[in-house]
């Protein structure tokens, strides 16, 4: 019976190290603090997309051919070295990619707030913690809530098992929400589905 002792303490001493151990930073620039406030509506000229790269012939009549055409548009979202290519709020409160007025067709619905409007609590006060599921459709609180199609490029880097958002108004375009992801401090646009 002693030797059984001796030998588990050993065993624990030994793997102690390992247990101290840190994982790696999976980002490198550390997360700025979260917004204080949402975005202000927008009231200048929006931003021009630059083409990134060219996939064919993108004067294509097809719709397919013409959302091609779109997706190869997204401007580069990059105001400072070290910053992501994707919307971000940047520390003076400053949301990047939030430039493109009320008109953008790409946050246009036809019924705003179809499933009702959310009212569990906004802003940096309020962190909620990522439950499951994935742009299409992820939930927190028994509340879900869908990723713009637009903007599920810019989201491919969550983690939807587990990272912290922050919820804001969109006085810009009805019917949607800015989740701030606080790992990253990227954004994208959100709906709500409901409880």
């Amino acid at each position: 019976m002693r030797a059984a002792q001796i030998a588990l303490t050993a065993l624990l001493v030994f793997s102690l190290p390992a247990f101290a151990q840190r994982p790696q930073e999976e980002h490198p620039r550390p997360s700025p603090p979260p917004p204080s406030r949402g975005p202000e509506p927008y009231h200048g000229t929006p931003p021009r997309a630059t083409p990134q790269h060219s996939q064919g012939n993108v004067e294509s009549k097809s719709t397919q051919g013409a959302e091609k055409h779109d997706q190869d548009k997204r401007r580069d979202y990059r105001d400072q070295p070290g910053h992501p290519n994707s919307p971000h709020v940047d520390k003076d409160n400053k949301w990047v990619g939030h430039d493109t007025g009320r008109d953008d067709p790409h946050y246009r619905l036809d019924h705003p707030w179809e499933h009702g409007r959310f009212n569990g609590g906004f802003g940096p006060s309020h962190h909620w913690r990522i439950g499951g599921g994935g742009p299409q459709r992820f939930w927190f609180n028994n509340w879900y809530w869908s990723v713009a199609e637009f903007d599920i490029g810019f989201c491919s880097d969550w983690d939807w098992f587990g990272d912290e958002i922050i919820l804001y108004d969109d006085l810009d375009h009805p019917g949607w929400y800015l989740a701030y992801n606080v790992r990253l401090g990227t954004y994208v646009h959100v709906m709500y589905l409901g409880a």
